[in-house]
């Protein structure tokens, strides 16, 4: 399953909170972005530097990579498919860019977009991290603008207004999606909801 969003649009808090269900697992991805404070290694991310990420690149290790305001991020293929033969739900939490390399390349993946409420509830998760200069949100804001421009590539889109409502559509969609799926019925059949 591949859940997208801008960044501060919540896809990484719903996918931490799928996660607490043993069934689920995240991939963690590889960056070459330097780790916020907080950030453990093999935890939020595989943090390398841009050399080791590039022979990864060449010798084919990732399902999916992308460079992102400045850095690299990709999803590693054995550790997804060492989860998947443990017979874990997969969530690959990545951008437009990368949930598109994953639909061409596994044609069974379930790819949902998680939107904000508006781009001023946006830009307020945002600041409220404390985290990042205004220049860095003022760019962060621009490109979820063009981020959100392709939500209709995606099987679901879900705003995530108030969490827990956000985290039961997702958990409703991904199994019934599935379910549907393996049926051999579309499952954007299931649920249209549109920005």
């Amino acid at each position: 399953m591949v859940l997208s969003a801008p960044s501060g649009a919540g896809k990484s808090s719903l996918a931490k909170a799928l996660a607490a269900d043993p069934r689920f697992a995240v991939s963690v991805s590889h960056t070459t972005r330097p780790p916020r404070p907080g950030e453990q290694d093999g935890v939020h991310y595989h943090f390398c530097d841009r050399d080791t990420f590039l022979r990864m690149v060449e010798a084919h290790a990732f399902l999916e990579h992308a460079e992102v305001f400045g850095n690299y991020y990709g999803t590693s293929r054995q550790a997804v498919d060492t989860l998947l033969a443990a017979g874990r739900y997969v969530l690959l939490d990545i951008d437009w860019q990368g949930a598109r390399r994953i639909k061409a390349l596994v044609r069974d993946a379930l790819t949902i977009f998680i939107l904000p409420r508006s781009l001023e509830v946006l830009e307020q998760r945002l600041r409220s991290r404390g985290q990042d200069s205004d220049e860095v949100i003022g760019r962060r804001m621009r490109e979820a603008r063009a981020e959100i421009s392709h939500y209709a590539e995606f099987d679901w889109t879900i705003v995530n207004d108030e969490f827990e409502a956000a985290l039961d559509d997702l958990r409703s969609l991904i199994f019934e999606g599935r379910r549907r799926r393996a049926l051999g019925i579309d499952p954007r059949s299931l649920l249209t909801s549109a920005p």
